[in-house]
């Protein structure tokens, strides 16, 4: 009977030990053993454009500024304009009383007067020496030779007198033109449309000529153009050579919260000395006045640009050995490193010009843990859209 049992118990041990060991034997479930591959961040390889762009931040200016002066002396009669008034080309800002002015031009209409009646005087003088010389000539010889020589002079003597009258009207309307002119000073107005910035004088206020060099004369008002807009821009050494007329800029201002977007006018093609920069300028078109100058913009200027070519994320470049390359999760998805060649480079993205293709997965981030060969769980990572450039 003992003999029974143990053989029973004995072959339940084996079955038992059977039955674990098949256990063992199963495979894992294929969750299972996915989860234990490491994951790792990678960016699809794509096509796209890459600009390489210059950010400097500059201010607003006005595109032309002026203080507007007397050019003649005179009591400020009248001002018609404020500040912040928006006034258009030749537009009256202000009129001077010039005394002396409006007797000089009485004497000047007198002496224009005076030689025209002189003119007159002359012509009456000359036709009578004219009529005089005919009835001499028609005479007897003998008795008219000497009154015809008379009447001769006396008719050369009434041309000249005309030559000079007329000579006299000339100068006297000269006079009278440029006292005119210098009276018409006395009106001042704005010499383009602008706004009025500052006003620096009042009604009864003694204005002096803006000519004189001996006296600092006082200007009457501001005109500033701010329908459009100079910004100036400092260009680094670096980028200079890469800056061409007509270039598209980007402006945004930050305490508008808006862009504006304008191009390259003119720039001074020269480096300051000092700050190892060149000046760069935009015209940007300000109509309905909502810029300001003196506001502040971080204006982005294209320096190169490529379109439509491959492009990958910076993280993705493996820049420690002697030539750039990339770590490319291939369709066994293990880790596959390649040499590649870069172009055109971003402040995030990067051209490459040869060694991937289109939708490989490049591993981004760090690599120090990860080897070549090596089974992988990629998790592809959304691209940045935030702004790309140089600073």
């Amino acid at each position: 009977m003992n003999r029974v049992l143990h053989s029973s118990l004995a072959v339940g041990t084996m079955t038992a030990a059977v039955l674990a060991a098949n256990a063992c034997s199963r495979p894992r479930a294929e969750g299972t053993a996915s989860t234990e591959l490491p994951t790792v961040a990678v960016a699809r390889v794509t096509r796209g454009d890459v600009a390489q762009v210059l950010t400097v931040t500059a201010d607003f200016r006005p595109f032309q500024e002026i203080d507007v002066h007397a050019k003649v002396a005179g009591y400020l009669k009248s001002i018609n304009v404020d500040v912040g008034d928006r006034v258009h080309a030749g537009q009256l800002l202000a009129v001077l009383e010039i005394p002396e002015l409006q007797d000089d031009l009485q004497q000047a209409e007198a002496g224009v007067h005076h030689a025209q009646e002189e003119i007159n005087r002359a012509q009456a003088d000359f036709e009578r020496a004219e009529s005089a010389h005919e009835v001499v000539a028609q005479q007897d010889i003998d008795e008219a030779t000497g009154r015809d020589r008379v009447a001769e002079a006396q008719v050369a003597t009434a041309k000249a007198s005309i030559a000079s009258a007329r000579q006299q009207l000339s100068i006297a309307q000269a006079n009278q033109n440029k006292t005119k002119t210098l009276y018409a000073y006395a009106q001042i107005t704005a010499p383009f449309a602008g706004v009025i910035t500052h006003r620096y004088a009042d009604t009864g206020a003694m204005i002096q000529a803006g000519t004189s060099s001996q006296t600092q004369a006082m200007p009457l008002v501001r005109l500033s153009q701010n329908s459009r807009l100079r910004l100036v821009i400092p260009v680094p050494e670096s980028a200079v050579s890469r800056i061409r007329i007509g270039s598209p800029v980007d402006l945004h201002v930050q305490s508008l919260h808006k862009t504006f977007t304008g191009s390259v006018a003119r720039f001074s093609d020269r480096l300051d000395v000092e700050t190892r920069t060149m000046h760069v300028e935009v015209d940007v078109p300000n109509a309905n006045l909502e810029l300001v100058p003196g506001m502040y913009a971080d204006a982005s200027i294209v320096l190169n640009e490529a379109k439509n070519v491959l492009v990958a994320p910076v993280e993705s470049i493996d820049r420690t050995q002697k030539a750039p390359s990339v770590l490319v999760v291939n369709r066994d998805h293990k880790l596959e490193p390649r040499d590649v060649r870069i172009g055109l480079e971003s402040g995030e993205r990067v051209e490459i010009a040869s060694g991937v293709s289109a939708d490989d997965l490049l591993v981004v981030g760090n690599r120090s843990q990860l080897k070549p060969g090596t089974v992988v769980s990629p998790k592809v990572m959304e691209p940045r859209t935030s702004a790309e450039g140089v600073h």
